[in-house]
């Protein structure tokens, strides 16, 4: 792969969001090991009505995530969501509650860095065909999951979100470049890397240079004037970006 810390910014123009300076690095040759095709874009949502609008608007890829609610409603709201993507054929994933994933039989599951042990969830899953991702926020959580042959890793935030509580060291552009050009020098099975947190559509040329895959994301969608464009701008982005397919 190509090493350098040098690096300057450029201005870079996307339909209907703010011309802002971004950070453009070396690029990082990341070889993924890759189990399945991915969507690039994940959108998170507590909302039966977001994700519905969201599916709407072109979205292919849901995490369900609810915080802070009663086991019964939990199941109730993850059931709503999952009964919206199975409508519009498109893949749900469940944040935190493998149970619950289990029991609505979702396409996964996403275990962040206090949630049930990676390690103890495959014993649960076993032999089921179950998307298993993991959230990391330092090289060694990274290298960490890469051993452990998670599906693929959420790594941020980016920068600050109101969207999450006890939200982890922020990173910025720096260090996505930093942690993935380390952890591919120590591992040969890095999945598929996801920016997580505050991630917008003019951040995606800058996330690939670092070597990332895809992006989850969640308020930059739920409170979008078009959740239709916002979401057309992400896949354009994707597109302009020569990465893992």
């Amino acid at each position: 792969f190509f090493s350098s810390r040098r690096r300057h910014t450029r201005l870079l123009t996307v339909t209907g969001v703010q011309t802002c300076a971004l950070p453009i690095f070396q690029p990082v040759q990341v070889i993924t090991s890759i189990k399945m095709k991915f969507e690039k874009l994940q959108y998170i949502t507590d909302s039966p009505q977001q994700a519905e609008e969201a599916c709407l608007a072109g979205v292919r890829w849901v995490q369900g995530r609810v915080k802070k609610k009663s086991p019964e409603e939990t199941r109730i709201i993850l059931s709503q969501i999952s009964t919206v993507c199975r409508k519009y054929g498109v893949m749900f994933i469940v944040n935190d509650f493998l149970e619950i994933a289990l029991e609505l039989n979702a396409d996964g599951v996403h275990l962040g860095k206090n949630d049930l042990d990676i390690a103890a969830a495959k014993k649960i899953i076993g032999s089921k065909k179950m998307i298993l991702g993991g959230t990391a926020n330092t090289t060694e959580d990274v290298i960490r999951l890469s051993g452990l042959h998670v599906d693929y890793i959420g790594l941020g935030p980016l920068r600050f979100t109101s969207t999450k509580e006890q939200l982890s060291p922020v990173l910025g552009f720096e260090g996505y470049h930093r942690i993935l050009e380390a952890a591919h020098g120590k591992t040969f099975n890095l999945p598929p890397v996801f920016a997580i947190g505050g991630v917008l559509p003019q951040d995606i040329q800058a996330l690939f240079q670092a070597g990332v895959y895809g992006a989850a994301v969640s308020g930059v969608i739920s409170f979008a004037s078009s959740k239709s464009e916002t979401i057309a701008e992400f896949n354009h982005q994707f597109s302009l970006a020569p990465h893992v397919s």
